[in-house]
C-alpha cells in the first residue's frame, strides 16, 4: 500500500520552519504528499536518491500504462483497491479487436473501421471499443507490415498492439509512429536476453508474456532495467484460470504489496471461447476481474453494448453521483402552450423521461431539479424533492415566462404532493403522471387531445 502521512514526515529532512515547500511544517506537507495533493518535488532538500525512493512508495500498487496518443489514448492500471467501494476504480480496461495479417485485407479494414466508428450513447455517455491487436500469424514480415501500414493510415491516433517478433514489431513502430505509443507484444522469457537490449531504450510500453510464476523474475530485471510501462500476460487461455489468477495478481499487488505483479494485464477471450457468445461471457468476467487489455475476435454491436455497458457501470465512481444539469429542458421544439413535465437530475431517470418524452412526437418542457443525484423517491423520502422545492426551482427558473400553458406534470409515484404543489403554485394545473416513464408514451398524445 502506498505510504502514509506519518511515515513520510520521518524521511523528511525536518528542517524547522524553513516552509520552502509552501506549508507551514514538514507533516503538513507529507500529509498532502501522501494524498497526492502535493509532489514530493516542492521540498529542495531531499536527497535525489531518496526522493526517488520516496516516489516508489507514493506509486499505485498496480502502475499506469498508456497507449495510443491525442483524443484516443487511454490509461489503463493505476488501481489501489480491489473492491470498487473501498475507494475506486479509475481507470476502466481497454477493449480492442484482433486482426491476424492471414486475414483478408477487406477485413483488416472492417475491423479497424469498427473500432473508430462503432459507438453507442447511454445516458449521455458516448462508449466506444478502444484499440486494435495486429498479429503477425503469417510468417510473411511484408504481409504484416502492409497490415500495420493499413491500419496506422486509417488514424492517426488510434492505439495498436504489435503482436509479433520483437524485431518486426520494432521495425512496425517505424511505420506506426513511435509517438502513437503502441505496446510491443511480447518479451518472453526465452527471448529475454536477445530483445532486452532492442526495447530497452525505445520508451515505449511493453507486454510480458510468461506463466505467472515466472513473471515476477522477469519484471523485476526489467524494473532494474529502467522499464516500468508493462503490461503481463501469463499466457493462460483457460477462461477459469485466467480469471484466478487475475484475482491472485491484484491480490498480490494490492493486499501484499508485492510490485512485481503491479502491472495491468492483457487477456485473450478471442482465444479463449468456440463462438462469440462464450467469447464476450470470457470477456465481462475479465471487465470485472481486473483485466487492463481484453482482446476480441470481432466487434459485434449486439454483444459489444452490454459489454461497454458493464465496463461503465463497474468503473463508475460510487463515490458520485450519476447526474445531468439542473435545468429547464426543451424536447420537441416545445412552444408557450406547451405542458411541463418535472423530474430529479439523477441521470438514469432524466435520460428515462427525456427519452420516451421525445418519442412521442410531442412538444413539450422537462424542468430537471437538483436532488444530488437522487431519484424520485429518494428525493422525496429525504425531503429534496417536494411540492416546496419544486415551485421554488420554477420561480428560480423564471419557468412562468415560458409556459403559459400553466400545466406541470409531476411523477405518477408522488401523486400526494399534488395539493401542497398547487398550494405553492397558484394558478397552475398539477397535473399527476403516470408512475413509469415508458407510460408517457400514451400519457402524453391523451393529454394534448392525440389519438
Amino acid at each position: 500500500m502506498p505510504i502514509k502521512g506519518g511515515d513520510l514526515a520521518k524521511l523528511l529532512p525536518q528542517k524547522k520552519g524553513c516552509k520552502d515547500c509552501g506549508f507551514p511544517t514538514c507533516f503538513a506537507f507529507a500529509m498532502k504528499v501522501a494524498a497526492g495533493a502535493a509532489d514530493i518535488d516542492k521540498c529542495p532538500h531531499l536527497d535525489p536518491q531518496l526522493k526517488e525512493q520516496i516516489r516508489e512508495m507514493l506509486a499505485p500498487p498496480v502502475l499506469p500504462v498508456t497507449l495510443g496518443k491525442g483524443d484516443k489514448a487511454f490509461t489503463v492500471g493505476e488501481e489501489e483497491v480491489i473492491y470498487r467501494h473501498e475507494k475506486t476504480f479509475y481507470h476502466q480496461p481497454g477493449i480492442g479487436v484482433l486482426i491476424r495479417d492471414t486475414e483478408p485485407e477487406a477485413e483488416w479494414e472492417r475491423k479497424a473501421k469498427a473500432v473508430l466508428e462503432m459507438s453507442f450513447e447511454r445516458i449521455g455517455r458516448t462508449l466506444r471499443p478502444d484499440f486494435v491487436a495486429l498479429m503477425a500469424d503469417s510468417g510473411d514480415e511484408g504481409r504484416f507490415l502492409n497490415l500495420v501500414e493499413k491500419v496506422s493510415k486509417m488514424s492517426a491516433d488510434l492505439p495498436i498492439v504489435l503482436m509479433a517478433p520483437m524485431d518486426l514489431a520494432i521495425k512496425a513502430v517505424g511505420i506506426c509512429g513511435k509517438e502513437r505509443r503502441p505496446l510491443l507484444y511480447a518479451l518472453t522469457k526465452e527471448t529475454f536476453e536477445q530483445d532486452l537490449p532492442k526495447v530497452k531504450g525505445l520508451g515505449l510500453p511493453l507486454a510480458v508474456k510468461a506463466p505467472l510464476v515466472d513473471l515476477p523474475q522477469l519484471t523485476q530485471k526489467l524494473k532494474e532495467e529502467g522499464l516500468k510501462e508493462l503490461v503481463l500476460d501469463t499466457g493462460t487461455r483457460d477462461p477459469w484460470e485466467a480469471v484466478k489468477e487475475q484475482i491472485l495478481m491484484r491480490r498480490a499487488a494490492i493486499k501484499q504489496g508485492f510490485r512485481p505483479l503491479g502491472y495491468p494485464t492483457m487477456v485473450f477471450p478471442c482465444f479463449m471461447a468456440g463462438d462469440l457468445e462464450g467469447e464476450y461471457l470470457c470477456a465481462s468476467a475479465f471487465v470485472v476481474r481486473y483485466a487492463g487489455l481484453i482482446v476480441l475476435s470481432d466487434l459485434v454491436p449486439e454483444y459489444l453494448y452490454p459489454l461497454l455497458t458493464l465496463r461503465m457501470n463497474i468503473y463508475s465512481d460510487p463515490r458520485v453521483p450519476m447526474t445531468v444539469e439542473a435545468k429547464l429542458y426543451e424536447i420537441n421544439s416545445p412552444g408557450p402552450d406547451s405542458p411541463l413535465l418535472v423530474t430529479t437530475n439523477f441521470a438514469l431517470t432524466y435520460f428515462a423521461v427525456a427519452s420516451e418524452a421525445e418519442a412521442t412526437k410531442v412538444p413539450s418542457w422537462l424542468l430537471v431539479q437538483d436532488t444530488e443525484g437522487l431519484c424520485v423517491l429518494a428525493a422525496w423520502s429525504t425531503g429534496k424533492f417536494n411540492g416546496e422545492t419544486i415551485a421554488q426551482f420554477v420561480k428560480k427558473l423564471g419557468v412562468e415566462d415560458k409556459v403559459k400553458s400553466k400545466k406541470i406534470i409531476i411523477p405518477g409515484l408522488l401523486a400526494r404532493i399534488k395539493g401542497e404543489l398547487e398550494d405553492e403554485l397558484p394558478g397552475w394545473q398539477v397535473i399527476v403522471g403516470p408512475r413509469e416513464a415508458s407510460g408517457l408514451s400514451s400519457f402524453l398524445p391523451e393529454l394534448v387531445g392525440r389519438k
